[in-house]
């Protein structure tokens, strides 16, 4: 009997996943152990911004393309969404510090529900009966969670707590960073995607790392050389984010993008899997039903979308 082999792409979604599991789960190790929030988020783009230029290097190298020009629009398209990602990975980080692991990456996730909802808000783009239906499951789920293991109850107040508005803020910045550097990407005057991708992408995280150089020179004196310090668990953080990056990018390229997002929570399950081994937290019969519920609704929305 042949089994069949999975297409490239759930591959490479797969591998994507992975690597963004293992990202934050040594950002979350280095912000509770040796390093701030804001020194956690830096070490993702102090220690990826080599490896994405060489990337970037080798491309033009093996294609023999020049660097294409870039539209007036590009910097500010740039720079907003580097500034969205910068205060959306603080966010993420900060929760790591209020609640347990997966209970934080589901959190993130919701950036799939309000990506559809400030799409529906800000640019009239239609949302079907059931993209609306699976909006209020999340609603839901989100409930669920935000109202901590200890509660026992429901009620939308629970939403307004420290964990809930770092989760949800995180959702919303990391819609806005992906508009943005779509935006970006737009105005790079060149065919290829992968040029495209690979310009924008290394021009972003140059920006984030002299804006993260400047914000800790000021505001966390000794930071920048805690993070430094941290290199051998560090450099890992910058690998697997350039990793994943590049296998989004794959996946991208080679199927629709809502088929990519729904093999992509598999995120969720790998989260569940390092809270659990790795971090040794315990979830709550209370927060399994809330992340179930989220990830019901996270499928469904990406399926009708």
């Amino acid at each position: 009997m042949n089994i069949p082999f999975p297409d490239l792409w759930i591959i490479v979604s797969l591998a994507a996943a992975a690597f963004q599991t293992v990202r934050f789960m040594l950002q979350k190790h280095l912000a509770t152990a040796t390093l701030s929030a804001g020194g956690a988020t830096f070490s993702r783009f102090l220690y990826s911004i080599p490896f994405i230029l060489a990337l970037l290097a080798a491309y033009l190298l093996v294609t023999g393309k020049p660097m294409p020009q870039i539209g007036a629009g590009f910097w500010i398209y740039g720079l907003a969404g580097a500034t969205a990602q910068i205060l959306a990975t603080v966010c993420v980080v900060m929760l790591f510090k209020q609640r347990n692991f997966a209970v934080g990456i589901t959190f993130k996730k919701t950036e799939v529900i309000q990506t559809v909802l400030m799409g529906w808000i800000l640019l009239g783009e239609g949302v079907s009966t059931l993209g609306f239906a699976a909006i209020a499951l999340g609603i839901v789920g989100l409930l669920f969670l935000s109202g901590g293991p200890e509660a026992k109850g429901w009620q939308l107040g629970d939403l307004r707590n420290r964990a809930a508005g770092l989760g949800l803020a995180s959702g919303i910045l990391f819609s806005i960073s992906a508009v943005s550097y779509r935006g970006a990407s737009l105005t790079v005057v060149e065919a290829d995607p992968i040029l495209r991708a690979a310009v924008t992408l290394a021009a972003v995280v140059t920006m984030q790392t002299l804006i993260m150089v400047i914000w800790l020179r000021l505001r966390e004196p000794g930071e920048i050389t805690a993070v430094w310090s941290a290199r051998k668990v560090a450099i890992w953080i910058g690998l697997t984010s350039m990793g994943g990056s590049l296998c989004w990018f794959i996946a991208f390229t080679l199927q629709n993008a809502a088929y990519v997002k729904a093999v992509g929570q598999a995120e969720l399950i790998l989260s569940v899997a390092a809270s659990t081994l790795f971090f040794q937290e315990k979830i709550t019969p209370r927060e399994w039903a809330g992340m179930a519920i989220l990830m019901a609704s996270i499928l469904m929305l990406v399926l009708v979308i």
